[in-house]
């Protein structure tokens, strides 16, 4: 679910401190985007929105959500957004965020 190297790896490369302020910053620019999916799916703008999930998932390690968003990005590029699974990928962020912050506060990523 967490790739716990990725995140060694990003927490090395920014930095102890930078790290502590990236993890909140991706933490809301994502919830800000699956609260908005949660309240209605925009079909016309899901494979963007889907995109930018990706990217900031890969970038903390979130690695089966980022794998959700890839899977549904491609099927809305296809002309298929209305197939997506959004709630699942929405469970996958639930699921792979208390997976991240329970595995950070354990010192999974030290």
């Amino acid at each position: 679910m967490i790739d716990w190297q990725r995140v060694t790896t990003l927490r090395t490369e920014i930095g102890e401190e930078d790290f502590e302020e990236v993890v909140p910053l991706f933490l809301e620019e994502v919830s800000e985007i699956t609260d908005a999916l949660q309240a209605h799916v925009d079909l016309n703008a899901l494979e963007a929105n889907l995109h930018a999930l990706k990217g900031s998932a890969m970038n903390l390690g979130f690695a089966e959500f980022s794998d959700l968003c890839s899977t549904g990005e491609a099927m809305a590029a296809s002309g298929s957004a209305a197939s997506v699974d959004v709630d699942q990928i929405l469970a996958s962020f639930e699921r792979s965020r208390t997976a991240f912050l329970n595995g950070l506060a354990k010192g999974a990523a030290a």
